[in-house]
């Protein structure tokens, strides 16, 4: 991982989160289900609502789309509801930082998820294709509880969302399959909605016996520190 990036690993069994792992669970399979209503849209618009997709599966030509600020937004009402999403303050911004991660907290402890901004070397995942080699662009990652490795005493991390299906070697592996192999808006417009309410679920819930999908993950972040300046040379994502 790059010298910026927050250090991140996947949810084993034994850890503990709050909410709860089933509670977690539960609600984001719920979540998926219900947005977009049910018959509403295209089956593109739904799986651009939760991920954010290559133009092509095999990860050699960019991104779809760059709108991960609106994507957060709305995805974090979703794994919210009924409670209402809680938009972080800035974490590059001066000010109380113990203050600002305590809000955040006590958020995600009344089953609020959090919405946090960051520049994209620092909170992206690894293979992000997002990731600029002048350091340059943002992007937005969905907080969804804290937790402890292995249970209370154990290490503190955050469970975080992150949308973007280039982030890692397991997120890539994951998206890419049958049906998904190929250019991305062909492939996907023609699945069906039972199909891509599946794949969703695969990213974020994971196969049958799995904690949760590639695109949730454990982060170490430094609560006694701010986030690096956003450079906004380029565009963000």
């Amino acid at each position: 991982m790059g010298d910026l990036m927050v250090e991140q690993a996947y949810v084993q069994p034994t850890d503990v989160t709050n909410p709860t792992v089933a509670n977690l669970q539960a609600r984001i399979a719920t979540a998926i289900d219900n947005n977009p209503a049910p018959g509403t849209g295209t089956v593109l618009n739904r799986v651009k609502f939760w991920l954010q997709l290559p133009k092509a599966s095999m990860f050699h030509s960019g991104m779809v789309d760059a709108d991960c600020d609106p994507r957060s937004k709305g995805v974090g009402s979703a794994l919210s509801a009924p409670a209402a999403r809680y938009d972080s303050a800035d974490l590059s911004a001066p000010g109380d930082v113990a203050a600002k991660w305590a809000g955040i907290s006590s958020a995600l402890h009344g089953d609020r998820a959090v919405t946090l901004k960051g520049p994209t070397d620092h909170v992206g995942g690894e293979k992000s294709l997002f990731k600029q080699d002048n350091g340059s662009g943002f992007h937005v990652i969905v907080l969804l509880a804290t937790g402890n490795d292995s249970g209370p005493g154990g290490r503190p991390f955050f469970l975080v969302f992150d949308p973007d299906v280039s982030a890692t070697d397991a997120a890539r592996r994951a998206w890419v399959t049958k049906k998904t192999n190929g250019d991305t808006v062909a492939k996907v417009s023609a699945l069906t909605e039972a199909e891509a309410i599946a794949q969703i679920k695969l990213m974020l819930l994971g196969a049958q016996g799995d904690v949760f999908g590639p695109l949730i993950r454990k982060y170490y972040f430094d609560t006694a520190a701010g986030f690096p300046a956003i450079l906004r040379v380029g565009t963000g994502d």
